[in-house]
């Protein structure tokens, strides 16, 4: 490879490498300002309640996540589409 082209190559990857560091510094920073999603003890007792009233057992709650509605929207379309007996 001749001098030139060498010398482009790096002048690219010090440009990409650059700007890869100013979208890091971004994400860091929108990250730290993102609010933190606390459940309340409130929220818990509610939820094992629904349970309960629904199994007819006291559930022992190990781990609640928060999922986006997303995971939602997907399983709900997964049952449906499960649920549909497709004809050949």
């Amino acid at each position: 490879m001749d001098d030139t082209k060498q010398d482009e190559m790096l002048q690219l990857l010090r440009s990409l490498n650059d700007e890869v560091q100013g979208l890091r510094k971004r994400v860091d920073m929108l990250e730290a300002n993102q609010p933190k999603r606390v459940i309340s003890e409130e929220l818990v007792c509610i939820l094992s309640s629904t349970i309960a009233a629904y199994l007819g057992v006291k559930p022992r709650i190990r781990q609640i996540r928060l999922v986006s509605s997303e995971s939602w929207a997907h399983q709900g379309r997964a049952t449906i589409q499960a649920s549909h007996a497709l004809k050949r």
